[in-house]
């Protein structure tokens, strides 16, 4: 819901980004001054190894001053990533580790020694990139939005960046080298909650 409530305040807008995002994205060469072309709620993107496509909360496509991202927006509170990846491959079908190698293909990292990291991360990312790819966008991105202070999902998210030999930045923007795209990017979005009257534009 909060997710939903920025996204839709900040549609009034010049940028049409909530104004942490924005604040955030500007810290960034490739990001500086970007703006929403548009945005989809809940969009999902198939991936090999059939089972079900990644739903993302929000996929979202940037015009940057150097062309376009894909963005692919993870709304967190108190809720962790999900599983871990030794979780989600317990009693695995082959089908699973065929999407595992396949995510990791597409993110250009090892899948050894990724036990401990959580399976929505791998996807999350590897659907930014793969409708990069789709579009035509030379960035993808992966932005946690999170409405919580004291989430306990920030060292999963550092982990997993860590992957990627990056050091990863809250409240920024850290860039990473992937076979599918010419930069990855991530971001952790520290957010306030809205206000009652803030709340009272959009319902």
């Amino acid at each position: 819901m909060e997710l939903a409530i920025s996204w839709e305040i900040a549609a009034l807008t010049a940028r049409g980004l909530p104004a942490e995002v924005s604040r955030v994205l500007d810290t960034c060469e490739w990001t500086r001054n970007a703006r929403l072309l548009f945005a989809v709620p809940e969009h999902r993107v198939a991936l090999p190894g059939g089972g079900r496509a990644s739903q993302t909360d929000l996929w979202a496509v940037l015009g940057l001053d150097h062309g376009w991202a894909s963005v692919s927006v993870e709304a967190k509170a108190r809720e962790p990533f999900g599983p871990t990846i030794s979780d989600w491959l317990r009693e695995a079908s082959p089908g699973k580790r065929m999407r595992l190698d396949a995510l990791s293909a597409t993110l250009g990292v090892p899948t050894i020694d990724t036990s401990e990291l959580r399976y929505q991360l791998f996807h999350r990312a590897a659907s930014a990139v793969l409708e990069a790819s789709r579009i035509g966008a030379r960035t993808a991105m992966l932005v946690v939005q999170n409405f919580y202070p004291a989430s306990t999902a920030w060292p999963d998210f550092e982990a997993f960046v860590q992957l990627f030999n990056v050091s990863p930045c809250r409240d920024g923007v850290c860039e990473a080298r992937c076979p599918r795209v010419e930069r990855l990017l991530f971001a952790w979005v520290d957010c306030r909650v809205a206000t009652d009257a803030e709340l009272a534009t959009v319902v």
